[in-house]
């Protein structure tokens, strides 16, 4: 804030058009951050990175959730949580009635999706066990501006599943590979097209699986160069790499 805009700022303060209490929140906000008890959420954020500050649930109270929502919302046109439950989704809901809850991602989402610009990305899942996670990616692709197309439980206990594919996944322009269990998916699909390739493991699995370190492990020593590997269970991760590489060189 420069020092004219914070003179009339104070002098407001002194002319009782502005309380204290408003005056402390601009003052917040002119440093790239609100002051809260709990969390200092950045409304600025999407404009120094592109992409919104989005709000990991996990380990927050339902309220935490929803004040941190709340102010985010009053200066970005598309806020997002991540890992929400419907407790999450109800507390946001209640002071947010236009909230939407995308259950299987367990996202939620306020403010109209980004213009179509970016894409196709295809998500591709090993099995129908590893789709949260891949809901969790798409969606998040999808409202960050691009076309996603979905092809479940495609893994390579029935790899024809797979090859009969092949031309979608020529056409796509990212693809994000989810799996668990053995996690040899992205692999084998890197070494079918000439298209990057988001490795995701899940936690998917028996007990050697190591709750998807065996898989991570595998996709991280894969036999074909290229291939990126987020966390396990990254499908947030995932979507917003899938974005940021299908939407560049886009005006």
């Amino acid at each position: 804030m420069i020092q004219e805009e914070l003179q009339a700022l104070l002098e407001s303060v002194k002319g009782g058009k502005l309380t204290i209490e408003r005056a402390l929140e601009m003052l917040n906000r002119s440093r790239g951050f609100i002051d809260l008890e709990d969390a200092k959420p950045e409304p600025s954020r999407s404009a120094r990175t592109g992409i919104p500050e989005i709000v990991f649930c996990s380990g927050k109270s339902p309220e935490q959730v929803a004040e941190i929502f709340g102010h985010l919302s009053e200066t970005e046109p598309l806020v997002l949580a991540s890992r929400a439950t419907s407790e999450h989704y109800r507390a946001v809901q209640r002071q947010l009635p236009k909230a939407i809850f995308h259950e299987r991602a367990r996202l939620i989402s306020l403010g109209d999706p980004r213009p179509r610009g970016g894409g196709p990305v295809l998500v591709l899942t090993a099995g129908t066990s590893d789709i949260s996670v891949a809901e969790e990616a798409a969606v998040t692709a999808e409202l960050l501006g691009n076309d996603v197309w979905r092809a479940f439980d495609v893994g390579t206990a029935g790899v024809h599943r797979l090859l009969a594919l092949q031309d979608k996944m020529r056409e796509a322009r990212v693809l994000i590979v989810v799996a668990g269990m053995d996690g040899v998916l992205p692999t084998v699909a890197a070494g079918l097209v000439d298209k990057p390739i988001i490795a995701v493991p899940t936690s998917v699995g028996y007990g050697a699986s190591f709750q998807g370190l065996s898989a991570l492990l595998t996709m991280l020593n894969s036999c074909v160069p290229g291939v990126a590997v987020v966390n396990i269970d990254n499908g947030l991760g995932a979507g917003v790499l899938a974005s940021r590489i299908s939407q560049m060189n886009l005006p």
